[in-house]
């Protein structure tokens, strides 16, 4: 027998061990303690920024989520691994992959809000009103965690099937047939959920692009630094969604299907195991590139941290105090795009 082939459960296909017991695990932990860090940074500056607009509210938001979705990591790789107890392989397909997919998505519908508050900051800033006020925006960010929560849970409740020792367990057999059921539509539902932010996204920053640059051409003053401004904070964003979030979302329906169905074949079950456990990977990469869209995405995080690393501002307060008032609205939705 193959010593990197995975001895086949009853039922199951055979998987290499290498790439599921060592290759994942280690690029999760690296994964994992590069995400602690960041995301603890991130934390830290957004303790000094206030709440004072909406965006803000979301990027905090956002960095909750990916700090929680960071300490559903060690469980993965424990697992994974093999390091830890067979119990743990079913704690982490009852409650900690649950959780980890609950604080990617609502990381995901926090990111199109922020596109949303933008879009009407600066394409329809006569129609602001009450959408872009705080309260509003805390409302609305309950309202992402209760609908998150109320999509998920049903997957740790419906995961009860009684668990026996065994060198692989499988998810699948833990969940009844009703959390059979609720596993496939609830993926379809967050796959929907996906698509719709990023199509959003995508009409969204393309309107600001639009906006932005017409705006500055008709006062022809900073047009260029304006333009590679906005097109770095746009397309940071863009960049993060369509490299982690895209692979996964494109592999996740066949990969459910071949989870729940039983006409695929072994090899297509392994190629499609494969292609989701990479991808997802990808996806717990965003964890590492959020903090990177905070520090060009809001101003007063990328001053606070420099003002914590002491790195000066003067020239930047500078140039910008010395820019007409003209063009104060959109250099204002520039520096916080």
């Amino acid at each position: 027998m193959n010593a990197t082939t995975a001895p086949p459960a009853e039922g199951s296909c055979p998987r290499n061990t290498l790439i599921i017991q060592q290759i994942i695990p280690v690029l999760y932990f690296v994964v994992f303690v590069a995400g602690i860090l960041l995301n603890g940074v991130s934390g830290w500056i957004f303790f000094y920024v206030p709440s004072s607009k909406s965006f803000i509210v979301y990027l905090k938001n956002i960095v909750v989520s990916d700090f929680l979705m960071s300490l559903t990591f060690p469980f993965k790789i424990l697992g994974d691994s093999g390091l830890g107890p067979w119990q743990l392989n079913v704690f982490v397909c009852r409650v900690s992959a649950v959780l980890f997919y609950v604080n990617m998505y609502v990381s995901i519908m926090f990111f199109g809000l922020v596109g949303f508050d933008r879009y009407y900051k600066i394409v329809k800033p006569l129609l602001t009103s009450f959408i872009q006020s705080v309260n509003y925006s805390k409302v609305l960010s309950v309202l992402v965690w209760s609908l998150t929560l109320l999509l998920a849970i049903p997957n740790m409740i419906l995961t009860n099937r009684s668990a026996r020792k065994a060198t692989r367990v499988k998810c699948m057999d833990l969940k009844n047939e009703l959390g059979l059921k609720w596993h496939k539509a609830s993926n379809y539902i967050f796959v929907a959920i996906f698509w719709i932010v990023f199509l959003s996204l995508v009409i969204f920053y393309t309107a600001i692009t639009r906006k932005i640059f017409k705006s500055h051409l008709k006062s022809r003053k900073n047009s260029i630094s304006v333009k590679r401004k906005s097109s770095r904070n746009i397309f940071s964003i863009m960049f993060v969604f369509f490299v982690c979030f895209v692979p996964y979302h494109v592999a996740r329906i066949p990969y459910t299907r071949s989870q729940t169905e039983t006409h695929y074949s072994c090899q297509s079950k392994e190629i499609l195991f494969y292609v989701k456990e990479f991808s997802l990977l990808l996806s717990a990469v965003n964890v590492c590139l959020d903090p990177i869209i905070y520090f060009f995405l809001c101003q007063p995080f990328r001053e606070i941290l420099c003002k914590k690393l002491h790195i000066p501002l003067r020239a930047q307060r500078d140039s910008e105090t010395s820019k007409p008032k003209r063009g104060n609205i959109t250099q204002e939705s520039t520096d916080t795009l």
